[in-house]
């Protein structure tokens, strides 16, 4: 059984002349997953926020690096269960799910 413990995930935008740096940092915890988000623009100070997810909304979540080795392990057996749908967390941190 694979679980997800932590992850993060940072983004740069080069644009002139303020540049942009958002950050997601997922952690799993007793009450579920908390999610931090962070973004700074330019010069300004970062703004953050906070929220989490409880257990039973992520039952069988899948983050991005499960679905990675999910997919490699597919393809190593070469097969493809039917209808092989997970929930998931997209790039606004909501969640959703992940088809395959």
């Amino acid at each position: 059984q694979l679980e997800t413990l932590e992850q993060e995930e940072q983004e740069c935008l080069e644009f002139k002349p303020y540049p942009t740096e958002k950050r997601t940092h997922i952690v799993s915890q007793e009450h579920g997953m908390t999610v931090t988000k962070t973004l700074q623009e330019g010069e300004a100070e970062p703004q953050s926020q906070s929220f989490s997810y409880s257990p039973d909304k992520l039952r069988g979540l899948l983050l991005e690096g499960a679905s990675l080795l999910l997919l490699r392990v597919l393809a190593r057996r070469q097969t493809m269960p039917p209808d092989l749908v997970f929930p998931a967390i997209d790039t606004e941190s909501d969640l959703c799910t992940s088809s395959y």
